[in-house]
Order: structure tokens, then sequence, then C-alpha cells
């Protein structure tokens, strides 16, 4: 069986290149479904290593399938993300955004790198059995990326037995992996409510009025309710508010007609998803009704919750496992509240998302100053080829 160390020997020899990679990448952020230059370089390199590609699958996305030279006809799928988010980059660094408002703040530009070292790792040393379809995914950051490379046919055209995804982690120590079997990340909802009455002139006369921004203050401190008291405790969800907006600032003295309250709902299981958005819209339409007024709910499910298969979990932390030690894998990692729309690929197919440590000191995930970790693309790669064989 291939080593650690010789895999490490060999990623070695180019990490000057996938280094340079990762940089341009970051240097040239694009948004999600706008990868056109991302995608482009990746096709380049995939071909250039002899790689079969498949361009715009999903619009954007890339999938490269390389065959091993053993016997075998099982399949696997390892996925990376492409896109940029829309913020303004303030690291300082050499290769810095380029392109003001855009930049790489989540570490999709590693993530690509790493499954790009893997493949070019694999297309040297074709002694494994199957075949290995290496998907870059284009807009995970919100506009479900995923959802539309599975609508343009991806394990049809690409069929595998299991897919696996890697994320990086900052907080956790420099190449430390952790993961955990069953419900791992939260379905990403968004709800609104608008609350509609007549309004007006609150100070001359709001005893003539329908005041929608007295069910909408009761509903803000309702929604807790929901987590506190309709939620078991041993399960968990988050509802917050994040947006309230009515009237006009000009116009203290006049009630507003409208109050829209807008917000973000996460949780683990479907039932308990279920029951958020039931419950949203029946305190809404309870609050409204007790002063006079009407609510319009809707929510809005956008990433289901991220299922790790238990099967194809062992299999995660076991190639973790042979690439840093047993030490330094969590197999029963805490959950997180973070969304990801790898979860659409693992509602098709078994198989397991893994986080990767960046640093305990390292600044998060989505902020200005955040910056991916150089140093951990030896072992993503050598996790990746780990898996594989």
């Amino acid at each position: 069986m291939t080593s650690r160390s010789d895999i490490l020997k060999v990623v070695d020899t180019y990490m000057d290149e996938l280094v340079a990679i990762r940089h341009d990448i970051h240097a040239h952020p694009e948004l999600g479904f706008e990868e056109v230059r991302t995608a482009a370089l990746v096709a380049e390199k995939l071909r250039g290593w002899g790689i079969e590609v498949h361009e715009g699958v999903g619009r954007t996305g890339v999938v490269g399938t390389l065959r091993g030279n053993l016997p075998g006809n099982r399949s696997i799928g390892l996925r990376a993300d492409l896109d940029a988010l829309p913020l303004t980059e303030k690291t300082g660094l050499p290769y810095a955004s380029t392109i003001p408002g855009k930049m790489h703040a989540c570490g999709h530009d590693g993530h690509t790198t790493m499954l790009l070292g893997a493949a070019r790792y694999l297309s040297e040393h074709r002694d494994f059995a199957g075949t290995v379809h290496f998907i870059f995914q284009p807009a995970e950051e919100g506009l479900g990326g995923g959802r539309e490379m599975l609508a343009d046919g991806l394990f049809e055209r690409f069929p595998v037995d299991a897919v696996y995804g890697m994320h990086n982690e900052a907080g956790r120590p420099v190449g430390d992996f952790a993961t955990a079997p069953g419900p791992y990340m939260a379905a990403g909802d968004t709800w609104q409510v608008t609350f509609v009455g007549t309004g007006g002139h609150g100070g001359a006369a709001p005893h003539l009025a329908t005041d929608p921004t007295v069910p909408a203050a009761h509903f803000v401190l309702g929604v807790q309710s929901i987590i506190g008291r309709n939620i078991a405790a041993v399960d968990s969800a988050v509802i917050s508010v994040g947006h309230l907006a009515a009237g006009a600032p000009g116009a203290p003295n006049i009630i507003p007609d409208t109050v829209f309250v807008k917000g973000t709902a996460r949780s683990y299981r479907p039932e308990i998803r279920d029951l958020v958005e039931r419950r949203l819209a029946e305190l809404a339409h309870a609050h409204a009704a007790a002063y006079g007024c009407t609510a319009e709910p809707v929510y809005i499910r956008r990433y289901p919750p991220l299922i790790n298969d238990p099967a194809a979990t062992d299999r995660a932390v076991a190639a973790a496992a042979q690439v840093v030690g047993e030490g330094r894998v969590d197999g029963n990692g805490p959950r997180h509240t973070g969304s990801e729309d790898f979860s659409f690929m693992l509602e098709a197919r078994p198989g397991a998302m893994i986080m990767i440590g960046i640093g305990e000191d390292a600044p998060f995930v989505h902020t200005p100053h955040y910056d991916f970790n150089d140093r951990i693309i030896p072992t993503g790669v050598a996790y990746w080829v780990s898996l594989v064989i």
C-alpha cells in the first residue's frame, strides 16, 4: 500500500506549482456561476495531466474522470467548490484579490487546489481500481451550484458509489481532521413575514389605526419560544431575525401600514425543519389576528441538512488517520450550524464531508481578513489520495 510519506514526497515536488495555482485563483476571485476563468484553469490543468475533462456541468462546473490501472468497477466522487464571496479583502497579501468587492473568504481556492493536487498525483500513480470523478462545483455560496450540477445529470453522467467533500476549518489545529456520522451541518433556510394593517397618524389618532408594528414586535419576541417550547432539548435549531423594516425615518409620527421581518432558520432533521416552518407561520397569523392585522409568511428552503453516511464516514476517518494518525482525527466531532450545498449531493448518493484544520488562531471564514493556509495543501492532497486507494 502507498504510504503517507510516499505520497507527501511526491506532492512536495510540485508544491510550488500548487501554491502558485492557489494564489492565482485567490487573486482572481469569481462569484457563483461566474467562475469562467477559474473553471478554464481547472480544465487546463486536468487535461495537461491526461485526465478526461467535461466542462459546463451545472453551468460553470468541471468534472474530470480518471480510471485506475487495477481491475475493479467501483467509482468515487471527490468534490471541491470554485466560487468566491462578495467581500472586500483586507489581508494586504501580495496575492490579495485584484477585484474590488470580491474575495476568496471561505477557502474555496484552497479546496480547488487540494483536489487538483490529488488529480495530478493519481494521474501519475494509477495503481488503484475503478474510477475517480473529480467534481469542481460552482456557486456553493448561496446559489445552489450542487443542485444545479445534479439537475444537469451529474451522477447519471458520472456514476459514483459514494461522494466525498472536504472543507477547511478555522479554530482547529493545522492539518487535524474532524467529521461525524449522521446530521453534520444544518439546513439553511430563509423566512420572511409581512404584517399588514391600515396605518395611521400615530400622534393625533392612533386609535383609528390598525397598527402592524405591535404584532410584529410580539412575533419577533415569540419566535424564540419555538426553540424553547416546541423543540426537544436533545434536538437543536436556530431561528434568528436579521432584518426588520417599517415606516420612514423622516415620519416618526406615522404608523406604517406594513412591517417586514426577515430571518434565517437552521435545523438538522427534516421533521424539525417542518416544525420550524409551521410554527413560524402559526405565530405570525396568531399575533396578527390578535391585533386586527394580517400576516403573509413565506418560508424558503435553501440548503437541506448535510447528513454523512455512517459507512462513508468510517472510510473518511480511516483515510484521514492514515495521513495524520488516529490521534489527530475526531470521528465524532461537533456538528456545525453552518450550511453547505454539498448536502444536495449527499441526498443523492452516500458520502461524507470532513473538516481539515487551518489553525487555532486563523481568521474565521467569511471575513475580510481570512486566508486559506497553504501548509495544509499536502495533507489535503494526501487525504484525497488515501481515500481513493
